[in-house]
């Protein structure tokens, strides 16, 4: 991933130098249980736990000569131990060092993804407290539908998160697996004790039932459940990308003091970060697909799979956290103003209460088409510095059955408020 979209702690992980360590791992605590178990020398695992050690440069240039890159790692590690360096990798395939190191990283990045998603979802949380009392009108097909609150909006985004979150820990926990069960995954060279021992020391579980390689599916499921992580986050986005265009103008992202929104336009101050996650998202729900792809290997591997996942294993961790990092900033410093959203539940002239006028006059024994069409007629007819409350109380009919009291509670909201406010109460005993 570029450097642009990559934070230093995550870009650590994805190292190469990390990768080959978290192989040298696997290399050593597999001579050290061959040795416990009198497969290979004791003095031989002990001079590899020692002095193992590689050369990324060293490694690249024997890679150009054999074009297979564990070859390369394997050799100049069994170069750094000396003569016993011919007991590294024995018994083994590419894929039992390849595929345990491989998760061994997700391991750790999982780790930091799930701490940053948790700040993340603290900091909505702070944003919903916030703002209980907020009200702002709903919009269903971008239309004002009903009253609600820019709390109880942030509530459902919070939920999804917390799904989210529960997919992201179960994907990672069932990757927690290891595999040192040769080329075609029968262990017919070493012992499957070998495996349970070795993955017992890597605080991992053996899979399964291996091929060449641990199952692909696996990786199809964290790929599917960090795709559906930023898909949550490119919803939230997209509601506040809409929230601040000028003709709304209910939040605003945070702008510093030096910053510039248009090169030609002086004024202007944009919505780049939600745009940046939503244009993220993209790339990233496709690396979710090509993981699905990768499912379907030939009999017990091929090796098509390997080139993708170099790029979008990496990737999707990187990008993710990226996101969760930027969208968590852009919340904490979001600027709700809470007098244009009232100012704009004006604009409909009071059209967005006339469920609750319809409700209300079924209760009186309405017919409720005749209801539904008379609330119709008034409300499309509205003119230009006409309200539908004054339209109603003037409305002989409905006068009949409803009190100027009444239409007037129907009107205020304050009802809708108040219902909205415990509502939002109630959810946050539970969180």
């Amino acid at each position: 991933m570029i450097s642009r979209y990559t934070k230093p702690e995550m870009e650590k992980i994805w190292s190469e130098n990390n990768k080959f360590n978290k192989m040298k791992d696997v290399e050593v605590c597999v001579a050290g249980v061959q040795a416990k178990m009198g497969i290979i020398p004791v003095k031989a695992a002990l001079q590899i736990k020692k002095k193992a050690s590689f050369n990324i440069l060293e490694i690249k240039k024997i890679e150009e000569k054999t074009k297979h890159d564990v070859i390369a790692f394997v050799q100049s590690l069994a170069k750094s131990v000396g003569s016993d360096g011919q007991f590294i990798h024995y018994g083994l395939t590419s894929s039992d060092v390849l595929d345990t190191a491989l998760n061994l990283q997700i391991k750790e990045a999982g780790k930091l993804l799930e701490s940053q998603l948790k700040i993340f979802k603290k900091t909505l949380l702070k944003k919903i407290k916030e703002n209980k009392s907020s009200l702002c009108v709903g919009r269903t097909h971008g239309v004002h539908a009903e009253l609600t609150s820019f709390s109880y909006k942030l509530l459902s985004h919070y939920y999804e998160l917390q799904r989210a979150q529960e997919d992201i820990n179960r994907s990672l926990k069932q990757l927690e697996v290891g595999q040192i069960s040769g080329p075609v995954g029968n262990y017919s060279f070493l012992p499957k004790l070998l495996e349970k021992k070795v993955c017992a020391q890597l605080n991992l579980k053996p899979e399964d039932a291996s091929t060449q390689i641990i199952p692909r599916d696996r990786y199809a499921r964290l790929l599917q459940s960090i795709s559906m992580l930023s898909s949550c986050m490119d919803r939230l986005s997209v509601e506040l990308r809409h929230l601040q265009r000028s003709e709304v103008a209910e939040v605003a992202e945070g702008f510093a003091k030096d910053q510039k929104g248009s090169s030609a336009m002086p004024h202007k101050k944009n919505p780049i970060s939600a745009e940046n996650i939503s244009g993220l998202n993209r790339l990233l729900k496709s690396y979710g697909q090509a993981s699905m792809d990768n499912i379907s290997l030939w009999h017990e591997r091929d090796i098509s799979h390997s080139s993708i996942e170099r790029v979008i294993i990496p990737d999707a961790f990187i990008l993710s956290h990226y996101m969760l990092c930027r969208i968590t900033s852009l919340v904490d410093n979001l600027q709700v103003d809470k007098q244009k959203m009232l100012d704009n539940i004006k604009i409909s002239k009071g059209k967005i209460f006339s469920a609750s006028l319809l409700s209300a006059l079924i209760n009186k024994k309405w017919n409720r088409d005749k209801a539904y069409e008379l609330i119709q007629k008034l409300s499309l007819g509205l003119k230009k510095d006409e309200y539908l409350e004054q339209k109603v109380l003037n409305n002989k009919d409905i006068i009949k059955s409803l009190s100027k009291t009444e239409v007037k509670n129907i009107f205020n909201g304050k009802k809708s408020k108040d219902k909205l406010i415990k509502l939002v109460t109630e959810h946050l005993k539970k969180l």
